[in-house]
């Protein structure tokens, strides 16, 4: 059943064409930590912007491997872009902005992303 998710205040949405997920990742990284991130992640075919893609704004650090794209209005980032270990195009799900997705319910798998 596909889930959908937005920034805070609507500007920016989209729809993920998979089941919601039982569990998050979240990190310890500067960026991460600083917002609290709760992530999973999708391939990018199952990805729908709905409407917004004229509000987003970019930020990329360190190795660039990400865009992380918020919205250029309310600040929230609802979700990044990225490759895979394998390549293949990603996209990372920012769940705090899911309404649907119990967040105390989640399986939270922690990552030492200040190491990388």
């Amino acid at each position: 059943m596909p889930y959908t998710g937005s920034c805070h205040c609507g500007a920016v949405t989209f729809t993920v064409a998979a089941d919601a997920p039982t569990q998050a990742m979240t990190c310890n990284c500067s960026h991460c930590r600083r917002k609290g991130f709760l992530l999973t992640f999708v391939p990018a075919e199952q990805f729908t912007l709905d409407s917004g893609a004229d509000r987003l704004t970019d930020y990329q650090f360190y190795k660039h491997r990400i865009t992380h794209q918020f919205c250029s209005i309310c600040g929230t980032e609802a979700f990044a872009e990225g490759k895979g270990p394998d390549g293949s195009a990603m996209q990372a799900i920012n769940l705090r902005c899911v309404p649907s997705v119990d967040l105390d319910a989640l399986a939270i798998q922690k990552v030492d992303g200040a190491s990388f």
